[in-house]
């Protein structure tokens, strides 16, 4: 996966041995975490690392100071894992059918994936639901949050990032601890891509360097591009699922749409001048489907919230909370049909 997914681990489960990776995996992170400012400060630190995370340290305080993100704990500690992944995840579909198998867990609800700090126990977990049937894909995560319940450290795996990269991300995993909302992933990634956005344009423009941004806007139409490819293969899988036909042919068609798609990936990127390196010619499934447009899926409805707030992002927070405490259903109907007014102390203001 290319962005940040949100994992909350250490909590109630529903298997034993889950359980106990989860608490081993995320008690060796708090274990290795060094405050930064020592980090910084220690002669044995190589300069490179020092010089990305003093861009931490400020990019920090400037979330506080003028994105009105928490002020607290989290990304204030660096932690070297020595491996290139913190976890992987495991997602998995029916053999003809989008609909992601989900676990759910205290907190953060429901989620369409699970997480594993062990690549092994990840590709076993996988071969258990192959064997029941499932489409499976297995990713490595570099980056997850707690939403706050722990002080999430900056991990040696984020550090090959670009510097825009990694300020978008802080951004980004910070903006869920401001407003999440139990099972609803394509809300919380949305909003928190926003505030990605928003920040990382005022960021820039404080640096007098506003001209990145273009590189920045740039790389996220490349990624709505890949999104609107891979719907319109979703679209087209749905239809292909719901005929009254025998297996064998169903699983055909199935087998050269997804071919279908992985070309016009690797021609999106080609086009982009873009690295091929992540559209490998791999068979794709269901599993590999499930979670695409979560990040930019209602991105364009909070970018006009934004604006209908006068880019204030203290009237943007309160009218996202507000639609946060509406009831599914109608904060989907508002958020499908643009129905997006800045409400600041009620549904009349």
């Amino acid at each position: 996966m290319h962005r940040t997914i949100l994992l909350l681990i250490l909590c109630g489960l529903h298997s034993g041995c889950y359980v106990m990776q989860a608490a081993s995996g995320q008690w060796e992170v708090m274990r290795k975490r060094q405050p930064i400012a020592e980090v910084i400060a220690d002669p044995a630190t190589p300069e490179e690392l020092v010089a990305r995370l003093e861009l931490v340290d400020e990019a920090r305080d400037f979330s506080i100071r003028e994105l009105g993100l928490p002020d607290n704990s989290s990304y204030r500690s660096y932690a070297d894992l020595e491996r290139d992944f913190i976890v992987w995840n495991v997602t998995a579909a029916p053999e003809f059918s989008l609909q992601a198998k989900v676990w759910c867990f205290p907190v953060v609800g429901c989620v369409s994936y699970r997480g594993y700090f062990s690549e092994r126990d990840a590709i076993r977990a996988s071969e258990r639901l192959s064997k029941d049937g499932f489409d499976v894909a297995v990713g490595g995560v570099v980056a997850y949050s707690t939403l706050g319940k722990f002080s999430d450290p900056i991990l040696n795996t984020m550090m090959h990032w670009s510097d825009l990269r990694l300020v978008a991300v802080l951004f980004h995993e910070l903006a869920h601890q401001r407003l999440y909302v139990k099972d609803d992933s394509r809300f919380n990634e949305s909003f928190a891509t926003a505030v990605e956005e928003i920040g990382l344009q005022r960021w820039l423009e404080s640096h007098a360097n506003a001209a990145e941004f273009d590189q920045y806007r740039e790389h996220r139409n490349f990624e709505e591009q890949i999104t609107r490819t891979v719907n319109a293969a979703r679209d087209d899988l749905q239809r292909i699922y719901a005929l009254d036909i025998g297996l064998p042919e169903m699983r055909e068609l199935k087998r050269a749409r997804l071919t279908e798609l992985s070309e016009a990936l690797r021609a999106v990127a080609i086009e982009a001048g873009r690295s091929v390196s992540a559209y490998p010619d791999t068979e794709l499934n269901n599993a590999h489907l499930v979670l695409t447009g979560l990040y930019e899926g209602l991105l364009p409805q909070f970018r006009a919230l934004y604006r209908a707030c006068d880019e204030s992002l203290a009237r943007f927070y309160k009218a996202a909370e507000y639609l946060a405490d509406l009831d599914k259903s109608e904060r989907d109907r508002r958020l499908a049909t643009g129905d997006l007014r800045c409400v600041v102390d009620g549904p009349d203001h």
